[in-house]
């Protein structure tokens, strides 16, 4: 496999009303990706409530989720082109719930998918279904990354 390597920008500045050693700054920041897709970002509001996050933005843990809930999509349809089937449309509805390392470190312990497919024409069988999932998920270059419990629940 040739080796890719992927950019992102991500640029936070302090507001001149800002102390920043109070710890009461802002934590919206901006994303920049490939040709100038701008996202704004901030931390969680479960991690720091309004005004110090911005609930209009993105922040990495809702990022990280949608980031493998579009890998597994990706992957999947790849997998049921190639297999003659028609999807008129996927949907996903990801959850993921935080916990803690042995060592005490938070992290996003299980992470589950919830897609729904709908089909032109014939479905697939179920066990068509759970291969092709089965595949994209080991085919997903984030599911790989992670060391997250990983759970399937397709909704029919």
């Amino acid at each position: 496999m040739n080796e890719h390597i992927y950019h992102a920008t991500v640029t936070w500045s302090r507001q001149p009303q800002e102390t920043f050693t109070d710890n009461k700054f802002s934590r919206a920041h901006v994303w920049q990706f490939d040709e100038g897709v701008t996202v704004p970002a901030s931390a969680s509001p479960y991690v720091l409530a309004p005004p110090l996050s911005r609930l209009d933005a993105v922040d990495p843990e809702e990022a990280l989720l949608a980031s493998l809930a579009s890998c597994h999509m990706l992957f999947f349809l790849y997998r049921v082109a190639r297999a003659g089937f028609t999807v008129d449309r996927y949907e996903d509805l990801p959850e993921a719930v935080m916990g803690k390392t042995p060592e005490g470190l938070t992290f996003m312990a299980v992470i589950t998918l919830q897609p729904k497919v709908t089909w032109a024409g014939n479905p697939p069988t179920e066990v068509q279904l759970a291969e092709w999932h089965d595949k994209a998920h080991r085919d997903c270059y984030i599911a790989n990354s992670l060391k997250s419990e990983l759970v399937l629940k397709p909704r029919l």
